[in-house]
């Protein structure tokens, strides 16, 4: 008896597109596991780094990623945001997200003083915001800007939309008075800046999450190899 591997086109044609689909979609998943490696580096970089005071210019965002800055200015809670949806041990609530205006500048600057709970029936939250100049250190966090969202244009006629499902700095900026920095600073946990719970994500907490979604993808392509040769080997009698 013998053997002989001789499979279709169509076969052939099949395996070979859904092998490719599960190799690029684990090799998404190894990148985004590598851009956090990364991005942890930067910030275990960053700790080590002394505080210093907040860039004038922002000409490459990604280079001010976490770097820790200090530095002095006044509240406006008129024209505060609470970011919604934010997990934090597994309880759903809000970031509150501030602006400052800088001392001796006509700037401000995005404040994340930290998260609080959410109320199970959805009342706006009250928070207390304290008053005259404040000394800010934290790290600078750098918003996505590539998000789907059906929330509603800038508001108008002075009317103030608190709560925001995404952090958009372009359509923050449209909506307020004043000029902003195209970043946030992320309140220091031990700043008494008028601060709420800081307990901040790091980006080393998916990297295993995303390798196994990386080998999982790569054996799936492996595994359909394994399949496509065993189904189409006929035995073959020799005459």
């Amino acid at each position: 008896m013998n053997y002989s591997f001789k499979p279709s086109i169509w076969k052939t044609a099949a395996t070979i597109v859904v092998m490719a689909i599960c190799i690029k979609l684990g090799s998404w998943q190894y990148y985004k596991a590598e851009a956090k490696l990364a991005l942890q580096k930067q910030l275990e970089d960053g700790l080590y780094e002394a505080p210093v005071t907040l860039p004038e210019t922002a000409h490459d965002l990604e280079q001010l990623r976490y770097k820790r800055v200090k530095f002095y200015g006044t509240y406006e809670p008129r024209y505060q945001m609470f970011l919604d949806n934010q997990v934090n041990s597994a309880v759903i609530g809000y970031h509150v997200l501030t602006p400052l205006k800088l001392m001796g500048s006509q700037q401000y600057v995005l404040v994340n003083r930290g998260w609080i709970k959410g109320d199970l029936n959805r009342q706006m939250p009250h928070v207390n915001t304290p008053e005259g100049h404040q000394e800010i250190e934290g790290d600078i966090s750098i918003p996505l800007t590539n998000f789907f969202t059906l929330e509603s244009p800038p508001p108008v006629n002075d009317t103030w939309q608190q709560v925001w499902q995404h952090l958009d700095i372009e359509r923050y900026e449209k909506s307020v008075p004043f000029k902003i920095k195209p970043y946030i600073v992320r309140l220091n946990a031990k700043s008494t800046a008028g601060g709420f719970d800081r307990n901040w994500s790091l980006p080393s907490e998916r990297i295993s999450t995303h390798l196994g979604y990386a080998f999982q993808w790569f054996g799936f392509a492996l595994t359909l190899l394994v399949i496509y040769i065993v189904l189409n080997i006929k035995k073959t009698d020799l005459e």
